[in-house]
């Protein structure tokens, strides 16, 4: 269908591909990132002939969240704004996956971290490698937990849960995925998966998750935004600061509770 610098989009038939393909850096999100797979959730979300979408990773693995190195937007007091990008880009992502009419299918392979966590999850069904785990990084940096994180995980499997890392699979003995399989096997499991669904019934499927929306989510818009606020605070304390040093450094971080 299209490609793009750092995701490609890809349809056979009724069934399409994201491929996040930023491997060099674990396919983290930096803002052409985001804005390459916000129009390719936009592009399978309306088109009509496609009806099942797969979601994956190159290389060694499906995200590994936020590109720290990336110069951030600013506000006026020149501290890091960390909402803007999450409400213009971020948010519609998420949103997009879990309202589209048709069912989303996540390959985890390897870490799924930070907002990569949040984009696994906002997927309808999860299948994963043996070697990927999940993990919110977030407070490592200082920052809270967002992409939708804090409705997708107590939705799942109650939040307490999910501040550590998590195998795949202790994820699938906790419900948060649906299946877990041998590494090599991957590929082979997402794209049967994607098939059947793509070859299943569409509106059936569009109702139920219309319905399990309404019952599981049906506060998330407002979720993003409560994160998204958050979030922009979180940016100008000198936790957040000491975090991303530490990262840069490759050093603990020293946090003060400041």
């Amino acid at each position: 269908m299209a490609s793009h610098e750092t995701v490609d989009l890809t349809k056979e038939d009724s069934a399409a591909r994201i491929l996040l393909n930023r491997p060099e850096a674990l396919n983290a999100w930096n803002e052409q990132f985001g804005r390459d797979l916000l129009d390719a959730v936009t592009t399978v979300a309306g088109d009509d002939s496609v009806r099942a979408v797969m979601i994956t990773g190159a290389g060694r693995g499906f995200s590994s969240g936020a590109d720290l190195k990336e110069q951030r937007s600013t506000t006026d007091d020149s501290v890091p704004d960390l909402s803007a990008r999450l409400r213009d880009v971020y948010h519609p992502i998420i949103t997009g996956l879990r309202e589209m009419p048709k069912p989303v299918i996540a390959a985890v392979n390897g870490p799924a971290v930070g907002i990569g966590c949040s984009l696994a999850l906002a997927a309808d069904l999860i299948v994963a490698a043996e070697s990927a785990y999940f993990l919110l990084a977030f407070v490592n940096i200082g920052l809270i937990p967002d992409g939708g994180s804090t409705a997708f995980i107590p939705a799942r499997i109650g939040y307490a849960r999910a501040a550590e890392r998590v195998p795949a699979d202790q994820a699938l003995d906790w419900g948060l995925i649906n299946r877990v399989v041998p590494d090599e096997e991957l590929e082979g499991a997402g794209e049967a998966l994607l098939q059947l669904l793509a070859q299943g019934p569409t509106t059936s499927y569009a109702g139920a998750k219309r319905l399990l929306n309404r019952r599981m989510y049906a506060g998330l818009a407002e979720q993003l935004e409560a994160e998204a606020d958050a979030q922009r605070e979180q940016g100008k304390t000198q936790d957040f600061i000491e975090g991303v040093l530490a990262f840069a450094e490759k050093r603990p971080p020293n946090f003060t509770g400041s």
